[in-house]
């Protein structure tokens, strides 16, 4: 920024601002080279702060002006303690400077990026590292991208088959998957299985499991690691595949692919940790604590995050030794035909994973309640959710087992804002979570919770924001709003939000395009705890505003709903982050930070209440789902060995 504000001074006037010898001096050394007059600049520090450096810059011919905040008290002070803060803090340049550190260290250049050296050191101590998502400000990225679209859209309109036992079978029914930024656009047409071809499917699983079930760790890992390759060089596709069959913004598509490839060699190393079991001996007898797969798993994937998710549940499954049917959301069924061609290329063996895509209330609820399932891998609805689980439950005839279900069912996610909060962040925290992907993500912002002596700012901020939005194609880079995923959805989000104009009232209403199915953000301020728009999931980009007079009445507006998913809360108060990370009811809390994009290992991801049920997804004990624990003690105080078979 300081060579961009430099290389234009005859247009503006730059400010440098920093307690930081080395920034001044590079700020200096930038201006020297492009031979900007010394008019044209200045140097600031803070008063009582950094006045031996105000004049070092002087005695060096440099501008400086010394500034300190004036205005109100209650601003000024928050403005102080956060300069005070910075510069207490331990990576501070003044802090170190007192420490009488060398100056050879306190010279160094920053080390901002995690290199590639310090990344596999990383990974040889076993931490996982993510792989990095696309940087389209490269140029050679963006022109990446441009061309992975251009080649898609060659693709548009083919047909996709399910794969059984290793065949593609053909379908008497057909469902189009189209472009919510344009729905006139086919993406694909996809063949849908009947229950009697679901039987075929369950017969060959059935008849894989025990090879697959006794195929080394080892080697169903190096399956996983082997897609993650395959996706890492298909990355650009993979995204412009996304954006047009679901309408997520470019830059989260990139994101997404890079979740799924993070859950590929995530699971694929946790898998070979809990390959080595536990072993606990004492004389005379030895025992293991061990895993084997549990059998046949359904996997019942969304449309949202068509990959990351399906790719998650499935490989998940996989790896842990089970044959496994992914059945994806119709609205998706394109992307998910691209991981299976990803899966098979990467070693998969026939019959161990199938690729299913057919109607829920038909092929779905026929594997959930087949006889042979054993595990329901699901991320959707609270109404499928449950009646999954309750299906579940019951024993069917033949039936040997109780069947596992892991379900992740939404949630009503709610940020809350006290008196304290940085409000420029706390807007721009809650503008990307809850318009991000339209509100479709299950994570996203629905609710946001604010304390009344900043509702007001906090209102008329957050309305400034999210009309600074650009709505419009997912395809294109600007775009930071893209479409709801379909006719359905949009007209169930235009309902909830005329449920709204009756319940409290519209601080903003956008209005979006025509062609696609759009719906411009909406805010609702003075919402009630209780109204259907706080209370019932939307999955649109719809957001209600709630007024409460102190901490520990949002924390109960923040629990009162049925969903425990995500949230977040936006505080300098050390007693109100330490009550949220105990007494708010989400599975993943964040703080001072948007509540979406959980990483793989970093922010293991998963709700309780009615958001679901099982063990957080790319979490340590998420393989625990899908395997079946045995302890085995032998007895080795025997008295010699059994002849082996036809010795002499």
């Amino acid at each position: 920024i300081t060579q961009l504000l430099l290389e234009n001074h005859q247009y503006v006037y730059a400010a440098i601002g920093s307690h930081n010898v080395r920034s001044q001096a590079r700020a200096i050394a930038i201006a020297q080279s492009l031979n900007v007059p010394r008019r044209h600049f200045e140097m600031q520090v803070l008063y009582g702060m950094g006045d031996k450096l105000a004049k070092a810059l002087v005695d060096k011919g440099y501008r400086v002006r010394v500034y300190c905040p004036y205005g109100e008290l209650l601003p000024g002070m928050a403005y102080l303690i956060r300069r005070l803060l910075e510069n207490t803090a331990n990576s501070s340049f003044l802090r170190q400077n007192l420490e009488n550190r060398p100056i050879e260290e306190l010279l160094a250049p920053p080390n901002i990026d995690l290199s590639h050296a310090e990344a596999q050191r990383r990974r040889e101590e076993g931490e996982f590292v993510g792989v990095a998502d696309t940087d389209y400000a490269e140029e050679s990225a963006a022109r990446m991208s441009t061309e992975a679209f251009a080649a898609v859209r060659q693709q548009l309109g083919r047909t996709y088959l399910p794969l059984v036992n290793g065949e593609y079978l053909n379908t008497a029914e057909f469902v189009d998957s189209l472009n919510p930024s344009n729905f006139s656009e086919v993406v694909g047409k996809v063949g849908l299985l009947s229950v009697e071809q679901a039987e075929e499917a369950m017969r060959a699983a059935k008849a894989a499991f025990p090879g697959w079930k006794k195929t080394p760790v080892q080697q169903r890992a190096g399956v996983l690691r082997k897609a993650a390759d395959l996706m890492e060089a298909r990355r650009a596709e993979l995204s412009a595949w996304i954006v047009l069959e679901v309408g997520k913004p470019v830059k989260e598509a990139d994101a997404e692919v890079s979740e799924a490839i993070d859950f590929c060699l995530y699971y694929a190393d946790e898998m070979e940790r809990l390959d080595a079991g536990v072993i606990y001996d004492v004389p005379g007898e030895t025992n293991r604590y061990i895993y084997q797969g549990r059998g046949i798993a359904v996997v019942i994937s969304p449309w949202n995050f068509p990959l990351a998710i399906a790719c998650g549940m499935t490989v998940a499954a996989l790896v842990a030794g089970n044959c496994t049917l992914l059945k994806p959301a119709e609205p998706s069924s394109v992307i998910t035909a691209k991981l299976t061609e990803i899966l098979i290329e990467a070693g998969i063996p026939k019959g161990v994973f199938q690729y299913v895509p057919g109607k829920g209330s038909q092929v779905g609820a026929y594997l959930v309640n087949h006889a042979d399932t054993h595990i329901i891998a699901f991320t959707g609805s609270q109404e499928v959710g449950c009646r999954i689980y309750a299906e579940a439950a019951t024993l069917k005839p033949g039936q040997k087992h109780m069947k596992r279900v892991i379900a992740e069912m939404g949630g009503k996610n709610a940020i809350i804002v006290d008196e304290s909060a940085d409000l420029d962040q706390a807007v721009v925290g809650v503008v990307q979570s809850a318009f991000g992907y339209s509100g479709q993500k299950c994570s996203a912002c629905s609710r946001v919770i604010v304390l009344q002596p900043v509702y007001d700012a906090f209102v008329r901020r957050l309305v400034e924001a999210t009309k600074s939005l650009n709505i419009g194609e997912a395809e294109l880079p600007s775009t930071q709003v893209g479409p709801v995923i379909d006719a359905k959805a949009r007209d169930r989000i235009l309902e909830y939000i005329e449920k709204g104009k009756a319940e409290a009232q519209v601080a903003l209403e956008l209005t979006a395009p025509a062609q696609g199915y759009y719906i411009g953000p909406v805010i609702f301020s003075e919402v009630a705890p209780d109204a259907t728009i706080a209370q019932e999931e939307i999955f649109g980009p719809v957001l209600a505003v709630t007024k409460v007079k102190d901490f520990a009445e949002a924390l109960a507006v923040a629990n009162g709903t049925n969903y425990a998913l995500t949230g977040g809360i936006y505080s300098r108060t050390p007693s109100h982050i330490q009550q949220a990370q105990t007494d708010f009811e989400v599975g993943n809390v964040y703080i001072n930070r948007n509540i979406t994009g959980a990483i793989v290992a970093r922010q293991p991801f998963g709700g309780f209440k009615l958001s679901g049920v099982g063990s957080k997804a790319g979490g340590p004990d998420y393989l625990l789902q899908f395997l079946e624990p045995r302890t085995v003690t032998e007895n080795i105080q025997r008295q010699g060995f059994a002849p082996i078979e036809g010795a002499e």
